[in-house]
């Protein structure tokens, strides 16, 4: 495992109450004011503390929790709330790739994880590839700064790089929401498709 992966036998962590202060699901779900969304993809899901509430706030819609860590998607298949049975549904991906039809997300989210990437662009091709036009990514991460816990500094990313990033990959209306106290919360878009024009007058 690399040492920049989250160990999954620290998997406890990732349900911890500190986490509610730090990385709050509503507030997060409040700032991206999604309009009716049917699929949301979770890279690097967990124990689906994002899937879980998220999936609440979709009565008709799904949730693909997707993680590279066997441990984390057997616990979130053993402790889902009944209610959600088939409403988040655990996905095993690989480190560059989710096993997921193209054009499918209105939501490609992903937390605490893009320190870990070891290939951030082929990451973003894949949320690329994963989202309808016009759908949305967010990506949240830690603070390049000294944060009451969290990774060393010196691994975590700046905002200004993830911004590029995005660019790079073609997504536009790139923004940051300061809602967060420890993390940098950035929300694109995949440019919508445009009308197909050619042979019209």
């Amino acid at each position: 495992m690399s040492a920049h992966k989250f160990n999954p036998a620290k998997l406890a962590k990732l349900n911890h109450p500190d986490r509610y202060h730090r990385e709050n699901p509503e507030a997060i779900w409040k700032t991206l004011n999604l309009t009716d969304p049917r699929v949301i993809v979770d890279i690097g899901a967990g124990t689906g503390f994002f899937a879980i509430p998220f999936s609440r706030h979709m009565p008709e819609g799904v949730v693909y929790a997707c993680d590279i860590a066997d441990e984390m998607l057997e616990w979130l298949e053993k402790n889902l709330p009944a209610e959600l049975q088939g409403r988040v549904i655990p996905v095993k991906m690989e480190e560059r790739s989710v096993p997921l039809a193209a054009e499918m997300a209105d939501l490609v989210f992903m937390v605490n994880l893009h320190h870990e990437l070891e290939d951030a662009a082929a990451i973003l091709v894949e949320t690329w590839r994963l989202l309808k036009p016009g759908g949305k990514v967010a990506i949240v991460d830690w603070k390049d700064e000294a944060t009451e816990s969290g990774p060393p500094v010196e691994i975590r990313v700046s905002e200004s790089r993830i911004r590029q990033q995005l660019s790079d990959a073609g997504f536009g209306a790139v923004r940051t929401h300061r809602v967060l106290p420890c993390h940098h919360f950035l929300e694109a878009r995949k440019p919508p498709k445009q009308p197909d024009t050619e042979g019209k007058d």
